[in-house]
């Protein structure tokens, strides 16, 4: 049975812990990476316990609409009808481990709704989780600061997630002021590991986190609608994403990828880079060189292998048509600086825990979800009741 965490890394800041810290090491602050040493910042943690039975819920938002297959083959299903039986063999003994990505859950569209996170939870226990280990993660205060460093417009027009649960809510069984706090509670209730690292974003963590769990010899299934991460999919890699139209999850694997996009998914940041990512704020080459488009820019992907390659090369030779030849001379560092922008960080100072990886207990997922839907109305209506009384 695992027992449940919370996991939260600031710096300059000690924080009493019932348990050992977590292993750190500290590194070089030009790599904008947070130094962190075991005697000034400890680790906050709390074990809690479960009983009952599973859950349901109701609709939200995708970021990045793609073709996704079936639901996740459940925790014992047996081998998959691809490749050969003795890849299958590995692959069925390997464990599954989930990481969730707890930020875009948290929004319906671009609106904050914890309703929204509390319907999507609710199906990702049920349907695709069941027991296998869920490490939950939350962006940290200043994650973004690192890219808006390099790019001002990197999620520039993202709406901070502010407080949904007031003061007096903390007496019906909220422990906490603000909306991340209380989400980290429930998932913590349903034996979850929540972890979150000030001054990164989640997605940095997740990816560090991942590089260990495969040397682990697990397999990864990343829950969120972020694309993203389509750059970690590999054979030990799937992502699994909720899809609206459908109400439910569906995982996207490295046949999913290919199939869409015709490449291998070392290319897809590659591609990015050249083309931007508007929901990112990140801007592509054709906002500089219109006719620079995604059909040139696939081509010359799948032709030099990397955008580290096409650039080296289109400094020192012809690479394509005299338009994109000199686009790519002249915004070399655009490109460069997009690449820096957009890849996920892979090296930070979060060392994986043994105990994240336990079995989950999911038996008391329904009670605890139905506690946190039901908290949700009793704020909701208190705070119409206090916008009528005020107006």
């Amino acid at each position: 049975m695992a027992a449940s965490a919370y996991v939260h890394l600031k710096p300059r800041l000690s924080l009493t812990s019932p348990h050992p810290p977590l292993s750190l090491s500290s590194t070089e602050p030009n790599r904008t990476r947070t130094r962190i040493s075991t005697k000034a910042h400890k680790l906050r943690a709390s074990n809690t316990p479960s009983s009952s039975s599973s859950s349901s819920s109701s609709l939200s938002r995708s970021k990045d609409r793609t073709v996704g297959g079936p639901l996740l083959p459940k925790k014992g299903d047996s081998i998959s009808r691809t490749g050969s039986s003795e890849e299958n063999i590995c692959k069925a003994k390997k464990r599954r481990v989930f990481f969730l990505d707890v930020n875009p859950l948290c929004y319906n569209g671009s609106t904050p709704s914890l309703h929204s996170f509390a319907h999507w939870i609710g199906l990702f226990f049920s349907q695709v989780s069941g027991s296998d280990p869920v490490i939950a993660v939350i962006d940290g205060e200043g994650g973004n600061e690192y890219r808006r460093q390099l790019l001002p417009s990197y999620k520039a027009h993202r709406r901070k997630f502010t407080r949904q649960f007031s003061a007096p809510h903390r007496n019906i069984g909220s422990p906490a002021g603000r909306s991340h706090e209380g989400v980290s509670h429930f998932l913590r209730k349903c034996n979850v590991t929540v972890l979150k690292m000030e001054g990164h974003e989640a997605d940095d963590v997740v990816a560090t986190l991942v590089g260990q769990v495969l040397q682990m010899g697990h397999r990864v299934v990343i829950a969120s609608p972020d694309k993203d991460f389509k750059q970690l999919i590999s054979e030990n890699v799937q992502i699994v994403m909720p899809m609206p139209e459908f109400d439910r999850w569906s995982f996207y694997t490295l046949k999913h990828y290919i199939a869409q996009y015709s490449c291998d998914p070392g290319s897809d940041l590659s591609l990015r880079c050249i083309m931007g990512d508007e929901v990112d704020g990140v801007p592509g080459i054709q906002h500089v060189v219109p006719g620079f488009g995604r059909k040139t820019a696939l081509k010359l992907i799948k032709k030099y292998g990397s955008l580290d390659n096409l650039l080296d090369a289109a400094a020192v030779r012809t690479v394509g048509r005299q338009y994109a030849q000199d686009a790519l001379r002249k915004y070399a560092d655009y490109l460069r600086r997009n690449y820096e922008v957009l890849s996920l960080r892979r090296d930070l100072d979060v060392l994986l825990q043994e105990e994240w990886l336990s079995e989950r207990d999911p038996r008391n997922d329904s009670v605890v979800l139905s506690n946190f839907v039901k908290l949700l109305g009793e704020t909701c209506n208190l705070s119409k009741r206090r916008y009528h009384s005020n107006g």
